[in-house]
């Protein structure tokens, strides 16, 4: 019985997923400038010898303690320079920054708003952080809200390490990086949220100032063509239909909005890669570059691309990744150290009662195996 519903749904899936139409790249934004998946657009990654050093920004950030109206989180943000293949060694930051942050639900002015404190590690790292003072929100801010629900406290919580994650390419911009240098963000350029242009803002001045160029990658793309098809999909299909080869990348759009300026790509940085790419510049540097210099940076990509474990994904962003994650291991003794402190001051009870406004679900996944 199961088999033969299974089959059902396979024949819908197939004939719901056409693929003789690839259709252009679809932008319910007007102010986006898509560009036709054609053959002919596409562009071979010539490789050339360049000085240019990249670096990668990312963060990760788990929840230690929760409730309905608190958030507790362990952040950290993390970056690491190469040239090509070669880590190169920073000289004036860390190459992380960890802190902890409350978010906190109150009444005010008639509202839910939720406020978030931090709480750096190490308090040398305080001016590398964002400011408190931008991780207010109304719990029914249009950014932070999923559909007509207030928004979930978790979630506000988790914008100050993508704040952080800014605030932190900022600096290394200034302190590690020289002209011509290369900053790879993880994602895409587009901001979000409340308040975090303000954070875009600079890193784009900061690297139009020290002509340092500003790009991000991104592992994942939702995006879709005018026939319904996954983007990066349409992309592989006339690439494999028209077989090209090798290493190429092909413009997707141009876009010109306060929270999203960039010149967007799809790239593919190894011949043996499985995986093509969402690749963003910063729109003000591409128009310096054209695409003489964006073969330049994207043969330097290539170069770091070339690691067994993930071949046509950056090693700097694996590194990155691999640095910045916060594992439910160290969650876990974060956690038992934040309720050994709870515990100390005869708190408990206290925050117990609203823990237990969620952990009914995790008591019957327990009871349930």
């Amino acid at each position: 019985m199961l088999v033969d519903v299974m089959r059902k749904l396979v024949d819908k899936l197939d004939v719901s997923v056409p693929e003789h139409e690839v259709g252009a790249p679809f932008f319910s934004n007007s102010s986006y400038k898509a560009f036709p998946i054609s053959k002919e657009n596409f562009r071979k990654i010539e490789m050339v010898e360049s000085d240019r050093k990249l670096a990668f920004v990312d963060g990760g950030n788990q929840e230690i303690l929760g409730a309905p109206n608190f958030s507790v989180q362990f952040n950290r943000v993390y970056f690491c320079t190469f040239a090509a293949q070669q880590r190169i060694l920073n000289n004036n930051l860390p190459n992380r920054i960890e802190f902890l942050s409350l978010t906190c639900s109150t009444f005010r002015n008639e509202e839910i708003i939720y406020d978030t404190w931090l709480f750096p590690l190490d308090d040398k790292c305080l001016e590398l952080l964002p400011e408190e003072s931008d991780l207010s929100f109304n719990s029914f801010d249009r950014t932070v809200t999923v559909g007509t629900q207030r928004a979930d406290i978790e979630r506000v919580a988790s914008i100050a390490r993508r704040f952080a994650e800014w605030k932190y390419a900022f600096h290394v911009i200034e302190k590690e990086l020289n002209e011509g240098d290369v900053l790879v963000v993880d994602g895409t350029l587009q901001t979000a949220f409340t308040n975090e242009f303000k954070y875009a803002r600079k890193v784009y001045d900061a690297g139009k100032s020290r002509g340092v160029i500003i790009t991000g990658l991104s592992k994942t793309s939702h995006l879709f063509t005018t026939t319904g098809l996954s983007l990066l999909g349409a992309v592989r299909k006339v690439a494999d239909d028209s077989n090209i080869g090798g290493t190429w990348y092909v413009p997707i759009a141009e876009v010109k909005t306060s929270d999203h300026n960039a010149f967007i790509f799809v790239v593919k940085l190894n011949p043996l890669a499985d995986h093509v790419f969402r690749f963003e510049v910063y729109r003000e540097q591409f128009e310096q570059l054209g695409f003489d210099g964006i073969n330049e940076i994207l043969s330097q990509l290539v170069k770091n691309s070339e690691d067994i474990s993930f071949p046509g994904y950056p090693y700097g962003l694996v590194d990155a990744d691999r640095f910045a994650r916060v594992s439910e291991t160290e969650a876990a003794s974060y956690q038992a150290v934040l309720l050994s402190e709870i515990s100390k001051k005869g708190k408990w009870p206290k925050f117990l009662r609203h823990i237990r406004s969620l952990d009914a679900h995790d008591i019957l996944n327990m009871l349930m195996g």
